[in-house]
This record gives C-alpha cells, structure tokens and sequence, in this order.
C-alpha cells in the first residue's frame, strides 16, 4: 500500500490535534510530531496555521456526510433524524469530549480570524441550506406540520444540535442530545 503524501499526514494530525486540543491549544510542532515529520515541512505545504485549518475544516465537512439528506430511499424525516443519529454515533465514538469542530472552532476563532469565521459561518449555512431542503420535501410531502416554516425549522435545529453538541461536550454525556431528538420528534411531524 502507498504511504500517505505529507499533505494528507499533516491534514490528519492537524485535524486530530485540532480537535482534541483547539486551535490555540495546538502549535505547528504538535501537528509535525503527530504527522512524523519535521516541523519546517509544514510550511512547504501550508502558508501558516490557519491555511492548514481551512483544509481540516473542509475535510471535517466531508466527513458530516451531508450527502445522507439528500438520499431519496428514506422519507425525508426519517432521512433527517437518521443523518442526526449518525453525527450522535460519531460524537459518542470520542465519549462525547471532542464536540463538532464548527462550533468548537466558531467559539474559539470568531473573535480572532474573519476568514475562520466566515470559513464557519459558511459551512454553518450549508448544513442549514441542506436540513431546510429536507424539510421543504417533508412539508411537501404532508410529513411536516409545524407552524415554522421550513427555514426556520432548519435554522432552529441545526442551532439546537450546535448547543447539545456543547452541553454534550461539558457534560460528557449523550444526555443532552437525547434531549435535542424528543424536541425534533415533537417539532418535526
């Protein structure tokens, strides 16, 4: 099997160091030793820190698997709360101590970097543009009641998810994220 490129170690540990240890808690020679490589490597594939972590940040959206919402062989509010679950499953795998790194990153970067922030605030829309679609469909399709219109239900759970996601995180416990499904199985119906 091919070893990795550089590009693709650094991305890795970057990403693992990143959340696990924040931003500001995680220096380039954390990443390097992580990657086993030398710390001046990491300049010949990223400018600096942040260019490193609009790449993890990309690839963390990857890994939220939005493309769940838009599978067609699941009614869509069984599609919405199975994509839910995934990310439950996911948070879990860590006992619930690493969080979502949008938030984690919003919080701690949106007073220091506007292109973090933006970089956020534009995946933060995204998942709520996708989550809306879904519930567009579940409205369509008779499957969605609630006085909300859709966009405001997407707004309100992907915040919701943000805040449980945090408390979960505090609390380290799936406890908080039960709490968010009885209010989406209430909401959304």
């Amino acid at each position: 099997m091919p070893r990795p490129s550089v590009r693709e170690q650094l991305v890795e540990a970057a990403m693992e160091c990143f959340h696990e240890r924040g931003f500001n808690g995680t220096g380039i020679q954390d990443i390097a030793r992580t990657a086993g490589i030398p710390k001046g490597s990491v300049y010949n594939h990223f400018e600096n820190k942040e260019a490193l972590a609009g790449e993890v940040m990309d690839r963390y959206a990857a890994s939220r698997r939005l493309e769940m919402l838009r599978d067609e062989n699941l009614a869509p509010v069984s599609r919405l709360r199975a994509h839910f679950e995934y990310l439950a499953a996911d948070l879990e795998r860590f006992s619930y101590g690493r969080g979502c790194m949008f938030g984690n990153f919003g919080a701690e970067l949106s007073n220091q970097t506007d292109a973090m922030r933006g970089k956020v605030d534009a995946r933060l829309s995204a998942w709520t543009d996708a989550v809306t679609r879904v519930l567009e469909e579940a409205r369509a399709a008779g499957a969605l009641t609630s006085a909300l219109t859709p966009g405001q239900l997407g707004q309100f759970l992907v915040d919701g998810w943000e805040g449980a996601v945090l408390r979960a995180k505090v609390t380290r416990s799936r406890a908080p994220l039960d709490g968010f499904f009885d209010v989406f199985d209430s909401l959304v119906v």
